[in-house]
């Protein structure tokens, strides 16, 4: 079935980039939507950003607008997490996933609403 893997992960000093990359193999048409989420010790998962399938359509978590950016490669069967100016809360374990999303407001980032995950990649981001 489909298999999602993550790379890309570190550790760097606050301020610093990070670029993440999620390679997904076998058919996503069943599931439209893909995304990042995150968790760290002790805290819930949570939805980062997500991208939809063959559209321009993303939605991003407050806290990471305007410094982190989803995109996808088609032809590479990749999907990327461009991270700057990064902060020691941002300091988790980040997973691919992809799903089918309800259309209720912020369903999005909900993880229960995905079904395919990676086995994530470690974020570290020091003061």
């Amino acid at each position: 079935h489909v298999q999602l893997v993550e790379s890309g992960g570190g550790s760097v000093q606050a301020g610093g980039s990070l670029r993440l990359s999620c390679a997904a193999s076998g058919y996503t048409y069943k599931r439209n939507c893909m995304g990042w989420f995150r968790q760290a010790p002790g805290k819930d998962r949570e939805g980062v950003a997500v991208l939809w399938i063959g559209g321009a359509t993303t939605y991003y978590a407050s806290s990471v607008k305007g410094r982190f950016t989803i995109a996808q490669d088609n032809a590479k069967n990749v999907m990327y997490l461009q991270m700057n100016n990064l902060k020691p809360e941002d300091t988790a374990m980040y997973y691919c996933a992809a799903g089918n999303p309800s259309l209720y407001p912020d369903s999005w980032k909900r993880w229960s609403e995905y079904d395919v995950w990676g086995q994530g990649t470690q974020v570290t981001v020091s003061s």
